[in-house]
């Protein structure tokens, strides 16, 4: 399968040449990414059920204070009998059948996860929503370049932004940008793709997202 070409903008939205990526990661055909989205979704279900605290809890019979005395006698008063003022039925009382703490995490595949990715981003790809920026950030983090090669490329859309441990400066350039989600790229992943419009590389971290996932994927293929 032929390598795609991706298309790198600088800092002023200007073309700074071309790189290429792997076909296998970036270039599978849109009809066979349609063919996998229920896999797709079930990754993502996954990750966002595996972000799931679980420690809600609520106070059964046994833990709710109070209510050691029968209010009043068994007979004898017209009134319904009542073992204890902490009963379901009483203002106060326990909570009946309440969440208790629970582990939401579901088992999902390494090669599940990196398939839904692989997926993602050929999807965004196939819409001309890959981009390779060089934000030409110095010594000096500068929101205000950061934000003016992003909007030559994205306008307003929302966007997942991925660099490499190395890009701190660039990091700290866009962390501040309601429409900007950064994120380093051994921490892509399948629900950033997909809720994001666009997906932006440095090419440091496509360099590096291609060398740790492109061999991958080419087995699995």
């Amino acid at each position: 399968m032929a390598n795609v070409t991706l298309n790198i903008t600088d800092a002023q939205g200007q073309a700074a040449g071309t790189v290429e990526a792997p076909a296998s990661v970036f270039g599978i055909a849109q009809e066979e990414v349609a063919n996998h989205i229920p896999l797709v979704h079930q990754v993502v279900v996954a990750q966002l059920a595996a972000a799931r605290q679980g420690t809600h809890a609520v106070k059964n019979r046994a833990r709710v204070s109070g209510g050691g005395r029968k209010p009043w006698k068994q007979k004898g008063t017209g009134r319904a009998r009542q073992g204890s003022i902490r009963a379901p039925q009483w203002a106060g009382g326990a909570v009946v059948h309440g969440p208790v703490p629970r582990d939401y995490s579901q088992r999902t595949p390494k090669k599940m996860k990196a398939a839904a990715l692989r997926y993602m981003l050929s999807d965004r790809f196939n819409a001309g929503r890959i981009h390779v920026v060089d934000f030409g950030i110095g010594e000096t983090p500068s929101t205000k370049s950061a934000k003016t090669a992003l909007q030559a490329v994205l306008e307003d859309r929302f966007v997942t932004v991925v660099f490499t441990r190395d890009n701190v400066n660039e990091w700290l350039s866009v962390r501040n940008l309601a429409n900007v989600h950064p994120i380093f790229v051994d921490q892509l992943n399948t629900y950033d793709v997909v809720t994001a419009e666009d997906v932006v590389f440095t090419k440091e971290a496509l360099a590096e997202f291609v060398d740790t996932r492109a061999p991958e994927a080419q087995k699995e293929a």
